[in-house]
């Protein structure tokens, strides 16, 4: 596993809390590489076989496979594990980050003081504003109180906690900056739209910052923002950013409506996001790209594979298990989608729409021999040009 990179703002383990995190990777890189692979084996052996005698056909969609799998007793062990694993991960780093938490604080405030020693961004939260239910309905990705719950007056445990949860949870195939996410869309943006030099960049839904930071390295010359509804991990990403010495504008929205004026940004970008909104603010948050982006500018977005494109359904069923036990309710209903549609209703052109298409993995390509154990060796994105 490569190892998160410390910085000024990282709450560094001591000795027996890095022991821990090494158990929990340990059960994670075993459930994930050599337990996951048997639940194909039981399908294609037992289940769908079973299946087919009961019912005269196949299994026709991720529903029946997982109804037909949840009877099997290496499938219920396989999932109790996967579940005790993610909730490990924050048993074993919530404690650490706790430590740290009275001097991340005051490492913090000092970053938010003026200085003429470097350049600087921005943060501005907003403590009026009203959280998504699709937020505060669940616990997200089981860990206790979300990411937007505060503890504390001018609070950043959420956001200490989530560098050091997702280097885990990646298990170390982000990147020692966890920011593989950011490096390999961004690298997908320049690319892709090459005469696109943007002066302003916006990134909905940028939780700590970890895959804002690398459109600050590929696009120099712009003005980077990034929102997110978490005043706890805004905090944290300010903090960070200005300890890498990086100058990003941070403020506390909702992405469904933000206060940015029409036509500000020309390149606008998330992460992993869609799946932790609703139906309706999926498509509330594509309006709102149509809204904010200058004529010829274009968004870029990574989700997880959607459904059309993946053939055999019993590939639907090994994300869908975060929609029914990894508290995220919407997986499952947005890999359903039609993107393409959404986007067209949101007011992009049917000519300009993207999607089926992949950002390869910068961090494998440098380092190939964590491809074993990655989640993502490349990143699925979708999205469109505005005319």
């Amino acid at each position: 596993m490569v190892l998160a990179s410390p910085h000024t703002m990282y709450a560094t383990p001591d000795h027996d809390e890095a022991a821990r995190e090494d158990f929990v990777l340990e059960m994670m890189v075993h459930v994930s590489r050599d337990l996951t692979p048997g639940k194909r084996k039981l399908y294609d052996v037992v289940v769908k076989p079973k299946f087919e005698k009961s019912f005269g056909r196949a299994p026709v969609n991720r529903h029946e496979i997982r109804h037909a799998m949840e009877q099997e007793d290496f499938n219920q062990v396989w999932g109790a594990l996967r579940r005790t694993t993610q909730e490990l991960m924050f048993d074993s780093i919530g404690e650490s980050v706790e430590r740290r938490t009275g001097d991340l604080m005051e490492r913090a405030a000092g970053f938010a003081k003026p200085t003429n020693s470097r350049r600087q961004g921005t943060l501005d939260l907003d403590p009026t504003l009203e959280i998504p239910r699709y937020q505060t309905a669940v616990d997200i990705h089981c860990k206790p109180g979300g990411y937007h719950s505060e503890l504390t007056r001018d609070d950043l445990f959420a956001g200490a906690e989530y560098d050091r949860s997702y280097n885990l949870f990646a298990m170390g195939a982000s990147g020692p900056l966890n920011d593989d996410m950011g490096r390999s869309v961004a690298r997908y943006a320049s690319r892709t739209f090459a005469d696109l030099k943007p002066r302003r960049i916006l990134e909905i839904g940028c939780t700590v910052g970890h895959s804002t930071l690398p459109y600050c390295d590929l696009y120099p010359d712009a003005e980077i923002y990034a929102i997110d509804v978490a005043a706890p991990c805004l905090r944290y990403a300010h903090a960070r950013a200005e300890s890498l010495g990086y100058a990003v504008h941070w403020s506390q929205q909702n992405g469904e409506q933000t206060n940015f004026p029409d036509g500000h940004f020309d390149l606008i970008v998330s992460h992993i996001l869609f799946h932790e909104t609703s139906n309706k603010g999926l498509r509330n948050i594509l309006g709102e790209c149509h809204r904010l982006l200058a004529k010829g500018g274009a968004m870029v977005h990574f989700e997880a594979p959607q459904y059309e494109d993946m053939p055999d359904p019993y590939d639907h069923t090994l994300g869908d298990w975060s929609t029914h036990y990894n508290a995220e309710p919407f997986w499952g209903t947005l890999h359903d989608q039609n993107l393409r549609k959404l986007m067209e209703k949101a007011g992009f052109p049917k000519g300009e729409l993207f999607q089926h298409k992949f950002a390869p993995s910068v961090f494998l390509e440098e380092s190939p021999k964590h491809r074993a154990v990655s989640r993502t060796p490349a990143y699925p994105v979708f999205g469109a040009r505005k005319t």
